[in-house]
């Protein structure tokens, strides 16, 4: 009876021209990597963010998920390479990430948002209804002495009047009654009140931003050129972006590691799943008070919830567990007032 390596040898022979090594297992490929500038982060991954491939960087607000990105791009533009940043939602800063060490000359900064509708909601002046400014007549005695009116009943009104507080806008239309359905009010002529559609305007404002930020990343993979691009999804709602096909993220991963750039995307909520090669996840930052009352800094902490390929490359399988290390860091960030330490 033949050997199994005689027999392994054979076939791979046999379909040599089509299928290279078919008995082989390819070597596991390790990225060179770029460092990020945070040395609890680079420990941590082992080198930095991996070049040609996806980083998913996930965390919610105030987590110190952009200072993580803008210290990134900090320490690739020191090598004279060229950024851009993909922005979804107009929050992107230049005097924060000027501040951190980004050179905003090697730093292409494209806003997908409808930057008119963001201007004309900021500009939009305010103003109240005078009726609340006249004060209301006093009551004595409970509910106005006892013939006012139920406490239950104080709460109508209550959506007019925050609308108009707030807003200045028209109150919302009152709620159709329960008994009269609409095709009884429409036999009798009656008018419906229309539903507002800010809900409906709303999600399809977030869509058209989606759409422009994807398209935007699309042409500047084709185009070549860009070390890192940093596609920040952070400012839309996770119900909005787990929508994205999986089949997105996989045509990303293929374009970086044929352009050798570096993606690195920012969620509030993990979507790229199987096309990310590494994926971190910033947690609760701890304050740091001095003396007890003094705000002097955050301390942000980082895990690693995947990471493709950290061992060194070897086709030999090993029967022992191997030694789990560290998944999560930790460093300080203090404010200008509390000085270096």
């Amino acid at each position: 009876m033949p050997l199994a390596s005689t027999i392994r040898l054979q076939v791979e022979s046999a379909l040599a021209r089509k299928i290279p090594s078919a008995l082989t297992p390819a070597p596991r490929l390790i990225r060179p990597q770029i460092p990020t500038g945070l040395a609890e982060l680079d420990e941590l991954s082992g080198g930095g963010l991996p070049l040609g491939a996806l980083t998913e960087l996930v965390g919610a607000e105030c987590t110190g998920r952009t200072s993580v990105a803008l210290s990134f791009l900090a320490q690739v533009t020191e090598a004279n390479k060229v950024c851009a940043w993909v922005d979804s939602a107009n929050a992107f800063d230049p005097a924060s990430a000027a501040a951190i060490g980004v050179d905003l000359d090697r730093l292409l900064w494209i806003r997908c948002a409808d930057v008119a509708e963001a201007s004309t909601k900021t500009t939009k002046a305010v103003t109240l209804p005078q009726k609340y400014f006249i004060p209301g007549s006093p009551k004595k005695g409970l509910h106005g002495g006892g013939f006012g009116p139920h406490p239950r009943t104080e709460i109508r009104g209550l959506s007019e009047a925050m609308a108009g507080l707030f807003t200045g806008e028209t109150p919302l239309p009152k709620p159709v009654e329960p008994s009269a359905t609409k095709r009884n009010r429409l036999a009798s002529g009656e008018s419906i009140p229309s539903i507002p559609f800010t809900r409906r305007k709303r999600r399809a404002r977030h869509y058209d931003a989606i759409e422009r930020a994807l398209r935007t990343t699309d042409l500047l993979l084709q185009t070549g050129g860009f070390s890192a691009i940093v596609l920040d999804l952070a400012g839309i709602a996770p119900q909005y972006v787990a929508r994205i096909e999986l089949s997105t993220w996989h045509r990303y991963r293929v374009a970086a590691e044929k352009t050798q750039a570096c993606i690195l995307l920012l969620t509030q909520y993990p979507c790229a799943k199987s096309g990310s090669e590494l994926q971190l996840r910033l947690l609760e930052a701890e304050p740091i008070l001095e003396a007890h009352t003094v705000f002097s800094g955050m301390r942000p902490r980082i895990e690693i919830v995947r990471q493709r390929f950290l061992q060194a490359a070897s086709n030999v399988v090993s029967m022992r567990k191997p030694p789990q290390a560290a998944r999560t860091a930790s460093w300080q960030s203090r404010t200008p007032w509390a000085g270096a330490q």
